[in-house]
């Protein structure tokens, strides 16, 4: 009798979020995860490399196979990246930054690993959306993340509004993000549409040094001066 073959694993590898030691955020689990990885689903190829040889330098970077998974990428490829794991070998999918599957393209390939009976794996590691939360001060027992806000004015303020109205009616706190080079003009638009009691919390550049988290009501927030052009932000509301 033929004994069927046994499948690798999809291991879910979380990044920094952004330039650092990686030994600051990250356990050493993924450390002895890419250590026996050469097979990588990833974001962006450069910044997976960089990461993988930050985390481990003497790993032979000639050695991997990289398959690139971002807004691009075919459906139909899905398959052939996955593929490695029906053939016994270990596959480790990441994300650009943070982890893998939560606000990230690789949740097509998690999806797809459940339907063909591969373990998934998940490593620990940051995670921007929770770190914002758990600093937030708001509701950690009821949330919804949003995504990215509308960019038509008008539909974006109408958005604002209902979660507004959703933070309100269910004391749920509603999380959202922008590309960063329109945080500035997206904290203007919600300091525009918000009712002034309403708490906002804006955590930027979360685990680097130029950490900034904090949360006022939206009439203090327009008293307040902050640059966020271009860094990595949360955006949380919640009107108690």
């Amino acid at each position: 009798m033929n004994t069927p073959a046994l499948k690798g694993k999809l291991y879910l590898i979380p990044t920094t979020l952004g330039e650092m030691n990686p030994d600051d955020v990250l356990p050493q689990t993924i450390r002895r995860a890419i250590d026996f990885i050469d097979t990588y689903i990833v974001e962006n190829e450069k910044t997976a490399r960089r990461f993988i040889k930050s985390v481990h330098p003497s790993k032979v970077q000639a050695h991997l196979k990289i398959s690139l998974l971002n807004k691009h990428t075919e459906i139909a490829e899905h398959n052939a990246m996955i593929a490695p794991c029906l053939q016994g070998i270990n596959v480790g999918l990441m994300s650009e930054a943070g982890c893998p599957g939560v606000a990230d393209p690789g949740a097509a390939i998690v999806k797809i690993a459940h339907e063909k009976g591969i373990q998934v794996v998940p490593l620990v590691g940051p995670s921007s959306i929770l770190l914002a939360l758990m600093a937030s001060g708001m509701n950690g027992q009821s949330f919804a993340f949003n995504g990215y806000l509308p960019i038509d004015k008008g539909e974006k303020k109408s958005a604002l509004k209902n979660f507004e109205k959703l933070s309100s009616d269910k004391n749920q706190s509603q999380i959202f993000i922008e590309t960063p080079y329109r945080n500035n003009k997206l904290l203007e638009d919600i300091l525009a549409a918000l009712q002034p009691n309403t708490h906002l919390c804006i955590a930027a550049d979360i685990t680097l040094p130029t950490e900034y988290i904090k949360t006022l009501r939206v009439a203090d927030w327009k008293k307040t001066k902050v640059d966020l052009h271009n860094r990595p932000c949360i955006f949380i509301i919640h009107k108690m």
